[in-house]
């Protein structure tokens, strides 16, 4: 059978490969999907210590479950399910953080050198402001590009609630950024 159609051809073979147990077919996996795993890992713990433990920790769970993943549907969707499943672990059981400046962005394709550490520094205030699912629910459809309904699926709300959230992390965040905005 051919892939389907929104799924990679390059992805499905090493699927494919890795569900016929080949471990290099799945470090061509965590090759492909590490950077947005990372990003989607950052959006709900915010530190970067985390976010790189509950990468480790989803790719593993992803490679135990291996066996049953439906190859029909898109690799990275359910990786980002598991990392997301896996990050809201950590954050539940961390509830006291540190907030840390973000001295990387979320991820290298969104990075805008003319960002100045100020507007990263006040951008990284107010999203921590925000409560955790809202805050995962911003970065994960306004960063990610997830859409609603894959919001609702990782993190396990209705796809409304998603779209509530997103609203009203947008208005909490118009505020402390009122200033930024170029009309």
């Amino acid at each position: 059978l051919p892939p389907p159609s929104r799924i990679p051809p390059d992805e499905h073979s090493l699927v494919i490969a890795a569900k016929g147990g080949d471990r290099e077919a799945f470090g061509g996996l965590v090759r492909l999907h590490q950077k947005r795993a990372y990003a989607v890992a950052r959006a709900i713990v915010s530190v970067h210590e985390d976010a790189e433990d509950v990468v480790q920790d989803a790719f593993i769970r992803a490679y135990q479950a291996l066996d049953r993943f439906d190859t029909g549907q898109a690799f990275g969707a359910w990786l980002a399910r598991i990392v997301a499943n896996a990050a809201l672990d950590v954050a539940r059981r961390r509830k006291v953080r540190t907030t840390e400046e973000l001295h990387d962005t979320v991820a290298d394709t969104f990075h805008d050198p003319g960002e100045s550490d100020e507007l990263r520094r006040r951008l990284n205030e107010a999203l921590q402001t925000l409560p955790e699912r809202m805050r995962s629910v911003l970065v994960l459809h306004d960063v990610e590009g997830f859409a609603h309904a894959e919001i609702g699926r990782m993190l396990s709300i209705p796809d409304g609630t998603a779209r509530s959230d997103l609203h009203h992390a947008r208005l909490r965040l118009r505020g402390p950024l009122q200033d930024l905005r170029s009309d």
